[in-house]
């Protein structure tokens, strides 16, 4: 599956942005998604994931309540809806998927196999 993250931009904190991840390939349906993000002179960071079933959802600390991961896999696309935007979620955002049918967080965390290219997102005080 090849992956391309779009929606990225500039906007004052506490607004929204909606980023898409379009996949291609007609087994996006059973791959599990996730979102992660990389701030400059950090390393990169898990934000989201969802199974591919769409029935567990994970979050990171800092996004939960404020982000959220959803798909629509008759568009074979993935979506992060994020709201409450502070200066510090300012950092290029990757999406990335993988056919793994469990749901242990830690995969999601470190095992995607499946990559985009980011799209950056710029949180203005």
């Amino acid at each position: 599956v090849q992956l391309q993250a779009s929606g990225g931009g500039l906007v004052q904190a506490g607004g929204s942005l909606r980023l898409s991840c379009a996949a291609s390939g007609r087994t996006f349906s059973t791959y599990a998604i996730a979102w992660f993000r990389q701030a400059p002179g950090k390393e990169r960071e898990f934000v989201a994931a969802k199974t591919w079933t769409g029935t567990t959802t994970y979050y990171a600390n800092s996004v939960r309540g404020r982000f959220t991961i959803s798909r629509d896999n008759a568009k074979n696309t993935a979506y992060l809806q994020m709201n409450s935007l502070k200066p510090e979620d300012t950092a290029v955002y990757y999406c990335a998927a993988d056919p793994y049918r469990g749901s242990d967080v830690q995969k999601f965390s470190n095992g995607m196999n499946y990559w985009g290219k980011g799209t950056q997102v710029t949180v203005s005080s």
